[in-house]
Parts: structure tokens; sequence; C-alpha cells
């Protein structure tokens, strides 16, 4: 009826001397010459009747063209001309079979998201339904199926979903390690794969147990747990360490000397000395401690970390956890933190455990993990100087320069504070705690400052805030000398021979116990021609020095061995 109208319109204006404008876009017939007239005449009857035919032309334009842009054109254009309805019916079967030739689920859902009360709703949903069996039936992507899932409680394919999660959850934790398993067992308390879980899980530890030396301890472990006789290597994997101990037992002193543990106290004594009076002697045992590369010396280093109140005993406890961890094999380290994490999970609930684990995701290489429950343990108000030191070295690693320094500066500030506020009198007594907890406070003062030197060379952005943070940490760094200087004199007044901050014996013997297994493991070859195999390549596995072991590789390469 409109365009009727239009046509009498234009047959009267025309009769009665339409502008010759007007005649001219109705001879051509086009939507050029439309387009033309209304950019001179917008207004008026003239252009409302060719506003109707252009309508018409483009509407006729859009359905030769038949696509899916087309008519989406169009309907932007004029989603309320009569001719709408069926450029929305043309555009609806364009995109149904278009998805139905697809054959997904995905485009089948984009279909009914964009056409919800569409003609081709019904048959599109049966299609939908039928794609969404086939691809739950070959697919191994486990959000997928969690996904469908949950959109589709009451689904009667349920129970085949769950089914295939289950193996496939299990397929992939089997390969991805301890941490996998254990959420496994969490998901899946009626999972098919429980037994095989908790049995990998067992292989895993008893591992750790062998290659930490416990022999006996493993053997026993096995023998009493009741899945222990469902490990069918185990019998050949002792019977390999059994042989492995009795040859680095040899009483020759060159295979001694190219073992680190020849150089290292017990992990038993290294235990008591953790619990020593002096925080030296517990910092000192913490980072000897961290050479002992076995399961053994991962618990007392965990709990100096949470438990230890210098900062210089967490440190050194973070610093060897972090070795241990780095040296023993990967599937092992990762069941060691994998096993704690499902711990503490289970207990977590003040900052302390928080920040225990915070470290053991951080040192398994989870940082995105780490860094939340590192946001839950941190007291603004209280920063931990061992926390913001790993901010630090981890800023550092991912070359933010300027945000290390931030960092460091509120580790100054800590230093500057404990120097401030840390006791020291003839009257209080002998002074110990107050002169290690300085001792902390210039290390981390001095690594402070440091760290900002290195920022200022490598960033010019925010110049002026980099020279402040210098400031503040050179100014703590002074104070906290100096304190540190007034408390060891005291101390070395009431207890001569007591030992002072600079004190690194322990260290001293460590790293002279590099040196002198560099000089053994070079000598193997020819002093120990059919030991030098297996000496070197217990070297190359599990010494804590990442120079001993690049030099024992060389060394197995000169000697042919893989």
């Amino acid at each position: 009826m409109r365009k009727l109208r239009a046509l009498s319109l234009l047959l009267l204006l025309t009769g009665c001397g339409a502008p010759r404008a007007f005649q001219r876009a109705r001879d051509a017939d086009t939507l050029e010459a439309y387009r033309a007239f209304l950019r001179e005449y917008p207004v008026g009857d003239e252009a409302e009747a060719v506003e109707v035919r252009i309508t018409e032309l483009e509407f006729e334009e859009a359905s030769k063209l038949h696509t899916v842009v087309a008519y989406k054109r169009f309907l932007e254009a004029h989603p309320d001309e009569p001719q709408s309805r069926a450029a929305r019916a043309l555009l609806e079967g364009l995109r149904f079979n278009a998805a139905k030739e697809a054959g997904t689920a995905a485009a089948l859902r984009q279909f009914l998201r964009d056409h919800p009360d569409g003609a081709q709703r019904e048959e599109a949903q049966r299609l939908l339904k039928e794609a969404e069996l086939k691809e739950l039936s070959s697919t191994t992507d486990t959000q997928q199926l969690r996904a469908y899932l949950q959109e589709a409680p009451d689904d009667p394919r349920r129970l085949q979903v769950e089914s295939r999660l289950d193996d496939e959850t299990f397929a992939r934790a089997e390969t991805a390690g301890a941490s996998q398993l254990f959420a496994y067992l969490r998901d899946f308390p009626a999972g098919r794969y429980r037994e095989q879980a908790k049995v990998r899980l067992l292989e895993l530890e008893m591992e750790g147990l062998l290659v930490s030396g416990l022999l006996e301890e493993a053997e026993a472990r096995v023998a009493a747990h009741p899945l222990g006789a469902k490990l069918k290597d185990f019998p050949a994997r002792l019977a390999r360490a059994r042989a492995e101990r009795v040859a680095l037992k040899n009483p020759e002193p060159l295979v001694q000397f190219a073992q680190v543990g020849h150089y290292l106290r017990s992990i038993d004594d290294l235990r008591r000395a953790l619990l020593a009076p002096d925080p030296m002697d517990r910092w000192q045992a913490a980072e000897e401690l961290g050479q002992h590369v076995s399961v053994k010396a991962l618990e007392p280093l965990v709990e100096a970390f949470r438990s230890g109140r210098n900062p210089l005993v967490r440190q050194r406890a973070l610093a060897s956890l972090q070795t241990v961890l780095r040296t023993l094999p990967k599937p092992v380290a990762d069941y060691e933190v994998a096993v704690r994490l499902e711990s503490l999970r289970e207990k977590a609930g003040s900052p302390e455990l928080y920040l225990t684990m915070a470290a053991l995701l951080d040192l398994s290489g989870r940082m995105g993990e780490a860094t939340a429950e590192y946001q839950r343990a941190f007291v603004p108000e209280d920063p931990d100087p061992v926390v913001l030191r790993r901010w630090v070295q981890v800023r550092e690693e991912r070359r933010q320069s300027f945000s290390a320094a931030v960092a460091a500066r509120q580790l100054s500030l800590w230093s500057l504070r404990v120097a401030r506020e840390e006791s020291i009198s003839p009257e209080g007594g002998i002074p110990l705690a107050a002169a290690r907890q300085l001792c902390a406070a210039v290390e981390n003062a001095r690594f402070a400052s440091e760290t900002i030197t290195r920022a200022r060379k490598a960033n010019t952005e925010f110049p002026e805030d980099l020279d402040s943070f210098a400031l503040t940490a050179a100014e703590a760094l002074k104070l906290a000398e100096a304190r540190l200087a007034d408390a060891e004199l005291l101390l070395r007044e009431k207890t001569p021979g007591a030992r002072t901050c600079g004190d690194d014996a322990v260290r001293e013997r460590l790293e002279s116990a590099v040196s002198q297994r560099r000089d053994a493991l070079r000598s193997v070859g020819t002093k120990l021609p059919r030991l030098a195999p297996l000496l070197l390549g217990a070297a190359r596995e599990r010494d804590p020095s990442p120079e001993i072991r690049a030099e024992a590789s060389t060394q197995l390469s000169a000697l042919g061995s893989p």
C-alpha cells in the first residue's frame, strides 16, 4: 500500500511540474541517482517518495547478493521497513544453513543466540543435541566436558559424559604429575582410577626416598602399605639403588671427595642446629641443609621458613628449599611440594600458613597461584622482609626494574625501622638477639641499595623517584651498620670471642667443598675408570651446585658416556 501511495505521489508530482532533478532521478531509477537527489533536496514530498524507492532498491540489491553481510547492512539501515521482515527471514536462513553445514555445537549455539525465536529454532536445537553428543564422544577437552555438565545437569547422557571426564582427567593427571593426581582424587571421590592414582603417588614417594639414599625406609614403607604389592618395578629399582649405594660408600678417598655429603654435617645434626639459641647457628644450619639433596631436608627447611623469627634464618631456608627442589628429580620435587600443599589446604588459615603455601607454589614454578597466596599473607602495616626480598628477585627476573626498586624501597624502610627500634643497652643483658636482628637489617638494606642502583642504571622511567629511593636505602644502610657495630661491640665485651655478623665460616666451607669436588671429579676418569661413570652420573644428577653438575656433564662427555 505504501508503495502504491508513493507511486501515486510520483505521478502527481510529475504531473504538477516536479523539479527537473526529481524527474532525472526517476528516469534513471538507480540508487546513485536518488541519493544524489536527496543530497540536493533532503526535505519535501519528493524526498519522502525517494526514500521509499531507495529502501526498495536496497532490498533488491541485498536480495541479489544474498549474503549475511548484505542483509545485516540492510537491517541496520532499515530496521522497521516492510521489507525488514523478509530480510530477517532470509538472514536467518543463511545463518542456519551455515551452522548446519558446519555441524559443530559452537556454530549451532551461536545461531540460537542470534535467532532465539527464529523459525529454525526447533530444528537447530535438535541438531545441537546431536552435535554435542558427537563432540562429547570424542573430545579430550576436560573444560568442555565440565562446562556441558554444568549447563545440562539433567541431560540423560550425564553418566556417559561424567565417565568420559573421569577418563580424560586421569589420563592428563597421570602425565602431569603429583599435583594433578591429588586434584583428581579430590574432584573424583568415586573415580574409577582412584587406586591407580594412589599407586602412582606411592611410586613417587618411594622414588624420593630411593634417590635420597633412604633405602631401608622405602623398603619398610612398601612392605607395610596396602598398595605396596602394586609397585611392580620397585624390587628392581631397589636393587639398583643398593648397588649404587655400595659403590658410593667405597672407602677410597677420591670417591668420598667427589660427593657433597663428605663435606656436610648430617641432616640430624643440622636439624638440631636449627633449634640453637643463636640465630646465626640457625641460619647457617639452614644454608648448609640446602646442600643435602634429600627429601628429608625439606620438612625442617619448611618449618624454619614458616616459624623462624630472624629474617636471615627464613631467607636461608627459602634459598635452600629452592636448591633442594631444583636438584631433586622433577617428578619427586613436584610430589614433595604437592603433598605439603594438600596438607596445608586442609588447615591454612593464618598468614604463616598462607606464606608457606605461597613459597611452595613459587618454588615449584606456579607463580600465578603463588602471587594470590603471597597477597593473602602480606600485612601492609608490618611487611615481611623475606617476601619483599623475593618480590625484588621475581621482578628483576622479569626485567621490571622500577617495580623491583619499589619493593626494594619497602625493604629498606623495614631495615630503617629495625635499626631505629631495636633496643641495645648494657642493662639489657647480652644483646645477641638484637645483634642478629640488626645483622638482618644490614644485609637487607645492602640488598635494597644494590637493587635500586641497578634500577637507576637500567631505567630512565621516574628518575626522581629512584633518586629518592636511593637516599632512603643509603640512610637505612648507614644507620643499620652503625647500630650493628654498637650491638656487636657490647656483645664482644660481655662474651669475648662471640661471632659477629661477618662470620662466614660455613659458607666458606661450602665454597671450598665445591672446589674440592670439582678437582676430584676431574681425576676420577683416570684414577678410578670403573667407578667414574657412576660418580660422575651421581654428581650430574644430584649435586646441589650447578657448577659441579656442569663439570660432571663435561667429564661424562669426555668419557663417551651418555
